[in-house]
């Protein structure tokens, strides 16, 4: 199944071990991982509103929406559509 992974932290790292770790998991898993683009989201209390419930920062909101749309043009491959 395809998979992408995002992951934000309060540092300036934004996950990227967690990410590395579960990479290798979900491909044992027989995951088709997303290799681009990767998002960690570093300093996220700066980009996103918790209170709205939205990404603030326009450009990280414009990098997880790459994302979402390369996820969905390799699902859509995958299925044959």
């Amino acid at each position: 199944k395809p998979v992408a992974i995002q992951s934000a932290s309060p540092g300036a790292l934004g996950g990227v071990r967690a990410q590395y770790h579960l990479r290798q998991m979900l491909v044992f898993l027989d995951g088709y991982v997303l290799n681009k683009p990767e998002i960690m989201i570093g300093q996220a209390h700066t980009k996103i509103d918790t209170e709205k419930c939205v990404i603030s920062d326009q450009t990280t909101r414009n990098f997880v929406i790459s994302q979402l749309e390369a996820l969905a043009t390799v699902v859509r491959g995958r299925l044959g559509h």
